[in-house]
């Protein structure tokens, strides 16, 4: 019994863990298409990265940015 709930407790340390990786935000000029900005947010959380690249912007270009 004292094995399985320690299995279950270290099966739910793990799940909520955060898995932090480098992730890349792509803006795109919304007029042309071209890429205007790449940038790499290493060991981010995907959340984290996510609210970065959403605020991200370019003087004077219109993008339209994304996570990958």
């Amino acid at each position: 019994m004292k094995k399985t709930l320690l299995f279950i407790a270290v099966v739910s340390a793990f799940s909520f863990a955060s898995c932090k990786k480098d992730h890349t935000c792509t803006c795109t000029d919304s007029t042309t298409g071209a890429t205007a900005q790449v940038t790499i947010y290493p060991s981010s959380t995907k959340a984290n990265a996510q609210a970065n690249c959403l605020s991200s912007t370019t003087a004077g270009v219109t993008t339209t940015c994304t996570l990958k």
